[in-house]
Order: structure tokens, then sequence, then C-alpha cells
């Protein structure tokens, strides 16, 4: 040890050090004292520090959360629900031969439709990318999970899409308590999960007066401060439930609160008044977001699904309207206007209010806004395949319903990219904070 300490050696460190530079002693300096601060930080923090070889890098999957992490924030700075539709090659993921769930109604490709471009789109947000709907990954978010649509038939078009797509890679039975066709209930014992829609075009109490009514398509009594409990009586022990309605509040409607008529849209009756339908189409929402709210034992996410706008051209639904066209619109080709953004607003002011009172009792709300994307589709409804050649059916010409495969199938890319999303979130939120 004596040796180590001689004075040669020691002369000749003196020689170096003089001829080190200044910026390297400034770094060095810098170094020392920077350790020593973070030595005296974890001190006041009562950790321990022990001297020991240094840890290993981060596990893989500690890598994938902090990845997963920054994709979340990345996010939070797009949005997806923004954008337009690029061409996608490798569309359709199903077909109307792979698929059972289709409906005769939207089975385009069955009923003779000559183009095929319409399902070969995806959505391309302005500011990011939206993945195709991944059904493996799914499954995962949602198993042991449930999922109810609550709506019109055009909410059960995209609960049909989403069965198509999840037909991928599992099964369905069929575990509907009744055999009502409007409303049914599947389970995929593979993963634990059910899924639900529950028939409710107005979601509040409805009653048929006049099967004909002012437009032969009959006239309704509506309750408007009644939710239906055709749902209300069934989705509290549902994990996700997704609202949606629209096209039925076109129809002739008397409304009814406190069981007292209070006015009508379009019943055309001497001594009434008509109140419009963007009336009713509020007070149903506003009824239906104050039931959710007051369900004691839910705990569930709501969804709003937004407007779908129709599409007919040249014509109403039952004046020749029809819906021709093989391509989609950019962004820059139409605009959301008159009744469509009317009805649009009018949803999302009464989710936003519905959304604060729900934080109080820590449920959460969430916008699956596809109206400004599906208003970009005027090339995705039926038209006439939705039927046999010739066949009477009320609406000819179909411009409110999606074909499957087709634009709706974008719809559950959204979904699944909001699950991720919430799941991401609470991985975020149980990391240590550093």
């Amino acid at each position: 040890m004596q040796a180590i300490y001689s004075s040669d050696l020691l002369s000749a460190k003196r020689t170096n050090l003089e001829k080190t530079s200044k910026p390297i002693l400034f770094l060095t300096l810098t170094l020392v004292l920077f350790t020593i601060s973070s030595l005296y930080y974890y001190s006041l923090l009562g950790q321990s520090i022990q001297y020991e070889p240094s840890p290993p890098p981060p596990s893989s999957s500690h890598n994938i959360i902090i990845e997963q992490i920054n994709s979340v924030n990345k996010a939070k700075e797009c949005d997806i629900f923004r954008g337009e539709w690029i061409p996608s090659p490798n569309a359709p993921y199903y077909t109307n031969d792979t698929c059972w769930a289709i409906h005769e109604h939207q089975n385009c490709m069955k009923f003779g439709r000559p183009d095929t471009e319409f399902m070969r789109w995806r959505w391309k947000p302005k500011d990011c990318d939206l993945p195709i709907f991944n059904p493996a990954q799914f499954l995962e978010i949602v198993r042991g999970k449930s999922l109810a649509f609550v709506g019109d038939s055009v909410g059960r078009n995209q609960m049909q899409s989403l069965m198509c797509l999840l037909n991928r890679v599992t099964y369905a039975v069929d575990t509907s308590p009744t055999t009502d066709d409007k409303s049914k209930r599947w389970s995929y014992p593979t993963h634990n999960f059910t899924l639900a829609n529950f028939w409710s075009p107005y979601l509040v109490k409805a009653q048929e007066a006049d099967p004909r009514g002012p437009t032969l398509t009959g006239l309704f009594n509506l309750y408007l401060d009644e939710p239906d409990s055709n749902w209300t009586t069934q989705i509290e022990n549902f994990d996700y439930v997704i609202v949606s309605t629209g096209h039925w509040f076109f129809r002739p409607t008397m409304y009814y609160e406190n069981n007292n008529l209070k006015g009508c849209h379009y019943c055309l009756q001497k001594n009434i008044t008509d109140l419009t339908m963007y009336y009713g189409y509020r007070m149903a929402f506003r009824t239906t977001f104050r039931a959710i709210n007051s369900l004691q034992n839910f705990k569930g996410m709501i969804f709003l699904r937004t407007f779908a706008p129709s599409h007919f051209e040249n014509g109403e639904w039952n004046k020749g309207g029809n819906c021709i066209r093989t391509r989609p619109f950019r962004s820059n080709e139409t605009r959301l206007a008159g009744v469509n953004l009317e009805l649009y607003m009018t949803q999302l002011e009464e989710f936003w209010a519905a959304e604060r009172e729900g934080m109080k009792r820590g449920l959460k709300f969430r916008l699956l806004d596809i109206t400004e994307a599906i208003l970009l589709r005027p090339d995705g409804h039926p038209s006439k395949y939705g039927h046999m050649p010739g066949e009477n059916v009320v609406m000819y010409n179909d411009c409110v319903h999606w074909c499957l495969p087709g634009p709706v199938d974008s719809w559950n890319d959204f979904l699944l990219n909001m699950l991720k999303m919430e799941g991401w979130r609470s991985a975020s939120a149980r990391l240590p904070q550093i």
C-alpha cells in the first residue's frame, strides 16, 4: 500500500491534473455535486441508500407499458373523430358468406349490389392513425365483462358488425331469454363475455296510437318523462352501455309529460301545438341520462353513439329519394348542417349535462362521435340492395341503415380504440409517480 502512495506516483498525478482541461474539471465537479444532492434528497425521504451493482434494464413488459402510456399521451393531442376516408386494400375483414349475423336488409352483396369499393375504405384521423379492429385484442379487454346496445335498428346494425368482426376468432351462443328478435343476448364462452341489444327506438316509453298515421308510418305516443323499462330493468349489471337513437323521431308523435298531452310532432291535429321533433329528441335523451344516473347499482361506462345522418338525394325516403353514390365525400365536399346539425348538437348538450351529474357518482360518460365520419359515407347504404327486387317493403331505397361489411365497421374501430385508452389510463394511474 505504501508503494501506491509513493512520492513519484503523487508527482505524476499532479502533472496529469495540471494537463486536464478546464471543461473536464467542470464536468467532474458538476457530477460530484449532482451525486451529493441526490443522496441528500433521498436521505430526506427516509430511504436508505445501499451501494449495490447497477440494476438490470427494465423488463420488456415494463417497456411495453411505458410505450402504451406514451401512446396515450400522444393520443390526447389527436381527435380520432376528425379526418378523412382513405383506401383500405386489405378490407373487408369478413363477408356476407363468412358472417351469419348480418340481417337481410343490410346484406347488400346477397341482393346483388354490383360495386364493392364501398367496403374498401378506412377512417384516417387528421393527426394520428386509427388501427383496424383487432378481435383478439377486443376480447381480451372485455374478458369477463358485458356490453349492451340500447336504441334502434342502427344501433343493432353496429352490434351485428361487432359480431361479424368477433366471428373471425371465436363463436357466440344465443342466450336470449325471449324469442324477440329485436332484443337479443349473446354469450362468448371463450372469454366469458356477454353482448346484448335492447330494442328501444325512442329510449322512452312509447305506444303506437295509429298504425298508419299521417305519413303511413304510424303515429306514436311518447311519454317523454318515462324511460323505457325494456332497457332500464336490464342494464344495471352491464359494464358498458352504448346508447343511440335518431331516425324514429322523424315520425309523427304525440308528446306526453306527467301523463298529460303537451304537444306533438307533425300530428296534423287541430288545437295541438307542434313542438317539433327537436323537443321530443332533447327530452328523450334528458330522461334517458337521468335514468342511468339514478340507477343505484349501475357502475358501468356509458357511451353515447352520436347521430348517424341518412343520405337521401333527389327526394325524401317516400318520394323517390335514393343513395347511389359509390365513393365517400372528402371533408371539404359536405358539412354538417340543418336537421343533422340540430340533432347532433341536441345530443351533445344533453350528454354534457348528464356527464357532469354522473361524475358526482363516479360514473364515466364517453362520446362515440361517429357523426362527421359517417356523414362522409353516402356510398355505404343498402339503397335497393337490402331486399329482393320488386319486394314490397316500407323503405324501398334504404339510405338509413348500412351495408355489412361497410362503413359501420369503423364504429367498432372507434370503440376498441376508446376501450384501449381507458385501459392505458388505468395502467398509468397505477404506476409509481416519478
